[in-house]
């Protein structure tokens, strides 16, 4: 009874809004049709229009692909505290971060469409036409836990809102077992994504027993860096509350992810340097270059530079629990892992080839074009999402169905930010 209306509802608060917004919306629109036509030029004349050869096979699009992943799985850092151990900060901006995978997975799909050339060769992987052959195969693996985390983080969230604006609290029996499944789903996309590259004997460079613990803690320094930015810029612009308590713990998190993550880095560097093997002439190339090779060395420099100043910012307690400090440090480490995971990790792992030949790689306008398209996409996919979420979880969006309570209560925001004049009716049943 409740769902015609709650469709609607959601197509008018994502429609709706002022003129900052419809600007938002309308500069990423113009981004995502820029990245279709380059797309569209990849698909007349072929990956031959990207940097990427027959050398350097994965490019610009899969490093962003394995750097996405990990900005999926963070969200269980919300998921588990917030439904399971029943943290009330978390409980305030968990419906955010699973918007923040929603959006994460969508783009991953796609970086991972447009890096097979031609979309239609992908029917070979759907079950009943072509031969998925799970589960021999690490990328069959990798489509079913993409694909059914992206289910999960849709169906559990819906549930939850349609509850609210049906005026029913969620069922936890219904919603709360899988839950836990989450949980355990975030962290397998991302080992499985780590695995994928692992399992590749002639690629030296990805031949560690550390990438998968590095591929979590990378993830869950990414992830609530991008969430603590998020809930901000949402507490500032919107009536929505977020308890201050909820960015200290995010940053806290973000915090010891950070060193953990620049432990197994120095790990890494002490493995390839300390005694170098010819093993390690893909590390040579990333962080000193060969010769008068050097495309890649300024990126990891300055990756490297950005985790180690965000890293020390977070680690100054008065720095961390100032937004004024918190923001900058958060995008600073946000960045940083994005060039250390994306292109510091993937393409290095292709130079020198098997035998030797060193072919550098540097992307076209056509990667770069799609490459901004689908993150305009995965923006506007993650705009929509909170807007839908806002006005049913501030009480302004409900089903005209509902019969007026008996009572209602004011709720005050528990921010110290907050006005006295800052209420809303709440509901008793």
């Amino acid at each position: 009874m409740h769902v015609k209306p709650f469709l609607l509802s959601a197509l008018s608060s994502a429609t709706s809004g002022g003129r900052r917004y419809h600007v938002w919306m309308g500069s990423l629109t113009l981004i995502i049709l820029v990245g279709a036509y380059a797309y569209s030029v990849q698909l007349r004349y072929g990956l031959g229009v990207t940097g990427m050869s027959d050398h350097v096979s994965w490019g610009l699009y899969i490093s962003n692909f394995t750097f996405l992943v990990g900005l999926a799985a963070a969200a269980v850092i919300l998921v588990l505290p917030a439904y399971i151990l029943e943290d009330v900060d978390f409980s305030q901006a968990v419906l955010m971060a699973e918007a923040v995978a929603v959006a994460a997975l969508v783009m991953c799909l796609s970086f991972v469409v447009v890096d097979l050339g031609n979309p239609l060769g992908s029917w070979h992987l759907m079950p009943g036409i072509g031969h998925l052959n799970w589960p021999r195969s690490l990328l069959a693996w990798d489509v079913i836990v993409l694909n059914g985390y992206l289910a999960l983080n849709l169906i559990i969230p819906f549930y939850i809102l349609y509850s609210h604006y049906a005026g029913r609290t969620p069922d936890k029996k219904k919603y709360l077992p899988w839950m836990y499944v989450a949980v355990m789903w975030a962290v397998s996309i991302h080992l499985v994504t780590a695995f994928l590259l692992a399992g590749l004997p002639a690629r030296p460079f990805w031949n560690t027993a550390l990438l998968g613990p590095r591929f979590l803690a990378s993830a869950f320094t990414a992830g609530p860096a991008f969430v603590i930015v998020l809930l901000w810029f949402i507490r500032r612009e919107t009536r929505y509350d977020i308890a201050d308590g909820t960015f200290a713990k995010l940053a806290l998190v973000t915090t010891v992810a950070a060193q953990v993550n620049l432990v197994m880095l120095i790990s890494e560097l002490f493995y390839k340097f300390y005694w170098p093997t010819e093993h390690g002439i893909n590390a040579r190339y990333l962080f000193l270059g060969l010769g008068e090779h050097h495309a890649l060395v300024p990126w990891i420099w300055t990756a490297i530079a950005l985790n180690v100043l965000a890293t020390v910012a977070l680690m100054i307690h008065p720095v961390r629990r100032n937004p004024r400090w918190l923001m900058p440090a958060c995008a600073t480490l946000f960045v940083g892992i994005w060039i250390e995971k994306g292109i510091g990790l993937v393409i290095p792992g292709f130079i020198p080839s098997p035998l030797g030949e060193i072919v550098e790689y540097t992307p076209t306008w056509v990667e770069l074009c799609v490459t901004a398209g689908i993150w305009a996409l995965g923006l506007f996919v993650l705009t929509v999402l909170v807007r839908v979420a806002l006005p049913i979880e501030l009480g302004e969006a409900r089903s005209p169905y509902l019969e007026p309570g008996p009572t209602t209560r004011v709720v005050r925001p528990r921010s110290t930010r907050a006005r006295h004049d800052d209420v809303r009716p709440v509901r008793t049943r």
